[in-house]
């Protein structure tokens, strides 16, 4: 039998592929801005003019915010409540939102996946519990304050699992996926049509992907839509190459038929000291996702283009930011919006 991806069987292709009707989505996630705002921080467009991150988004011609969340944060930021914040910004300038759960107190990806401090000790059954709690009571926040929600992230970058030791893969591969179906069905409870993602990185890695989502799927894995990271830079590729993009695209077009489901660039980025080098990547990534999948990618997110990058100190390499205002990597995403279909 075909594999098919849950939510096609759920909802139908054109729910999970996206209605005819609806753009290709650029997205940014932009969690780091009320911590930069805590602290003075304002960033600029490009003639200088200091803007509120989310309109700066739109101006650019994002039509998508994508904003994380941890479970009691150790810093004090990403919190539900400013991911309610957040959203409401990111909704009153007409963009789409995807929330991303870590399921960790701080960050979770393949190298960081720390139980929250309060469900140290538990017992799966009462971890799933929890999960499914934290997960309906953040989107119900949303919710309850006319927040939209059109993806949620069940995990970030869950290459190696979950809220380790208990959910870590491959040892601990089935309690991983029931982890995981309590956070699908906890969704679906609050948001019946928000497509659910699952989220891995190394987006050129095709035995990562066929490894995680075969067995995903012979355990009885749930989820509608595959999510990637894609970065030159952690792959170790050359971001001028051809082959930057195009291996990235044939993993895509693989995978997403494989499976029988589309694919969302969740992440991306380049060096941001290097902007015209960082430009002609995206933009040939936007380019291609959109037109050489058939529709399978349905759109690319940049994470934090806004992160703090000036030359003089110690700082996030792979914004798309400059001492606080935008390289020319933005400009990708302005050309290719000027040809995308409105929703």
């Amino acid at each position: 039998m075909k594999k098919l991806c849950l939510g096609l069987l759920l909802f139908g292709a054109l729910t999970i592929y996206g209605e005819e009707n609806e753009p290709f989505w650029l997205g940014a996630d932009i969690s780091w801005t009320i911590e930069q705002e805590s602290k003075g921080i304002v960033n600029h467009d490009s003639e200088g003019h200091p803007m509120e991150n989310t309109a700066l988004m739109k101006s650019f011609g994002l039509n998508a915010i994508r904003l994380r969340v941890w479970v009691d944060s150790e810093t004090g930021f990403n919190t539900p409540e400013h991911v309610l914040e957040m959203a409401r910004r990111a909704q009153s300038n007409g963009m789409e939102i995807m929330i991303d759960f870590h399921y960790s107190d701080n960050w979770a990806d393949p190298g960081h996946n720390n139980s929250p401090k309060k469900w140290e000790g538990l017992k799966v059954v009462d971890v799933k519990g929890k999960l499914a709690e934290h997960t309906r009571q953040t989107l119900q926040l949303l919710k309850d304050n006319g927040v939209d929600v059109k993806w949620v992230q069940v995990g970030n970058e869950t290459t190696n699992g979950m809220i380790w030791p208990m959910a870590r893969i491959p040892d601990h591969f089935e309690t991983y996926v029931e982890l995981s179906n309590a956070g699908y069905d906890a969704v679906k409870e609050v948001y019946p049509e928000a497509i659910v993602i699952t989220h891995l990185d190394d987006g050129y890695n095709r035995f990562l992907y066929e490894y995680i989502f075969n067995a995903m799927q012979r355990l009885g894995g749930k989820f509608d839509a595959i999510g990637m990271s894609v970065y030159p830079f952690w792959s170790h590729r050359d971001q001028t190459t051809k082959e930057a993009v195009t291996d990235i695209i044939d993993n895509i077009n693989v995978i997403s038929k494989e499976f029988n489901c589309p694919v969302i660039i969740v992440e991306t980025g380049a060096t941001v000291w290097k902007p015209e080098e960082g430009y002609d990547f995206l933009s040939r990534l936007i380019t291609a996702a959109k037109n050489d999948t058939e529709g399978r990618c349905t759109g690319v997110f940049y994470w934090e283009p806004t992160g703090i990058y000036t030359p003089l100190d110690d700082s996030y390499g792979l914004g798309a930011f400059d001492s606080f205002k935008p390289t020319k990597i933005m400009d990708a995403f302005k050309e290719a919006a000027a040809t995308n279909k409105t929703n």
